[in-house]
């Protein structure tokens, strides 16, 4: 029977992106290609009306020519904003004709109980049930998973952290991996659930998570951004933000990806409350990036992996974002990198771009990546997960597994990695 309602859902879901049924009821994401500088200043003036949300890029900043964009037009604009891009003769294309009734779909959940089987982690899931899961896997696994409180939201929602440690080796270092920083990238949370629940069910299975998790204690954050993915599942699903207020100003939320103290808000981040990458009035204003940095700062002699998950575009991403400047060991991280993107491709046929964030997508200053790297943390990541562009913040749940699947052996062929160096460096100051 389960079989069944898969494939019927599955069914059901292409067809809808094939007939583009309830096209003038439903929000639409476009893919337009501006073609010169006139139709660039267009789109960046489309792009912040209409109640549009800004997929691909974030910001009307970086809007170039002949450079694709992804815009999500609501169903009240969408006439309007094709009109307009027609009238220009703005190439452009719709991407996704039923946006709406596919968010609706995506929230639908026939079961919240983690104990309901593996479908559990093939779907999304609203916050009240990660919260539900978090517990449930800490006290069913006591002798390996710890919750830890680390603060919480600015709305006052705990931000937990799973440690999974599976021995009490002396001197054992760490991996920290952190999940839906920006709120309408389900698929991030999605990632840091499967994770746990595939290294809870695979040590002493598979030889290389089994030999991660004897060498390295694993910390990770399902949710950093709690009130904002609220919000995704009761408001807005484009939301992006935290949902901390600023005084002056009816805007709300500030990126916690542009919050750090990394070159905070240079080129690349905004000081104005209302842009998608708005930096916050000084580093580590909100309490979310401020409760990550403290516990980080805390940890900092034995976490030796720092990773962040966000989506979309796949790509495996290295320090640095915030500047134009190579990390001093850029070499290494960029060859862990490579190599992980090659065995994607080689096990997975799904291609990854991988380097240096500022010359691989843009400048992002105030990101949690070089903040870390600049703490200490010399190997540090940001991976962007499925798609490309053709489901976006939309990807289906059938892809959660194959998109986890990707990320899981990057984090295997990284951290394999990194224990390899670092043993060799202890074995040549043992023969010293």
């Amino acid at each position: 029977m389960t079989t069944f309602w898969v494939l019927f859902i599955s069914f059901y879901f292409d067809l809808l992106l094939q007939t583009g049924q309830c096209t003038e009821t439903s929000g639409q994401v476009l893919s337009i290609i501006p073609n010169t500088q006139e139709e660039v200043e267009i789109l960046k003036n489309v792009s912040t009306q209409y109640q549009t949300a800004l997929w691909q890029p974030v910001s009307p900043h970086n809007i170039k020519e002949l450079t694709q964009v992804h815009l999500y037009v609501p169903a009240n604009s969408s006439e309007t904003v094709r009109n307009l891009l027609q009238r220009h003769d703005i190439t452009h294309e719709v991407m996704l004709p039923n946006a709406d009734e596919i968010i609706e779909m995506q929230m639908r959940n026939d079961s919240t109980d983690p104990r309901s089987g593996a479908t559990f982690f093939h779907r999304y899931h609203p916050l009240e049930d990660i919260y539900d899961w978090i517990n449930r896997t800490a006290h069913d696994n006591p002798n390996t998973v710890k919750a830890i409180l680390i603060g919480s939201s600015y709305e006052k929602r705990p931000l937990y952290a799973l440690k999974l440690s599976f021995n009490n080796r002396p001197n054992k270092k760490a991996m920290w991996i952190d999940c839906g920083i920006h709120a309408r990238e389900w698929i991030s949370p999605a990632f840091c659930l499967l994770f746990v629940h595939y290294s809870l069910s695979f040590y002493k299975v598979n030889l290389d998570i089994t030999q991660i998790l004897d060498n390295m204690d694993v910390y990770v954050l399902p949710v950093m951004n709690p009130d904002g993915y609220k919000y995704t599942w009761t408001k807005n699903r484009m939301w992006r933000k935290n949902r901390s207020p600023k005084k002056g100003t009816s805007c709300i939320g500030v990126d916690l990806n542009r919050n750090f103290d990394a070159n905070w808000c240079t080129i690349g981040a905004s000081p104005d409350p209302c842009t998608e990458i708005y930096c916050g009035p000084f580093p580590e204003s909100e309490p979310e990036s401020q409760a990550v940095a403290n516990f980080l700062r805390s940890h900092k002699d034995s976490i030796q992996i720092y990773l962040s998950i966000h989506s979309y575009s796949q790509m495996l991403i290295i320090p640095y974002s915030c500047s134009m400047d190579e990390a001093e060991n850029h070499s290494e991280l960029y060859e862990m990198v490579r190599q992980a993107a090659e065995n994607i491709r080689r096990y997975y046929r799904n291609v990854y771009t991988y380097g240096a964030g500022a010359k691989t997508i843009y400048l992002a200053p105030g990101g949690s990546d070089d903040w870390a790297y600049n703490l200490g943390i010399k190997y540090s990541f940001t991976f962007e997960l499925q798609d490309r562009g053709r489901y976006g913040f939309l990807l289906p749940p059938s892809h959660i597994q194959g998109a986890s699947n990707e990320a899981l052996l990057a984090v295997k062929t990284i951290a394999l990695k990194v224990m390899e160096k670092t043993q060799a460096a202890m074995s040549s100051r043992q023969t010293v």
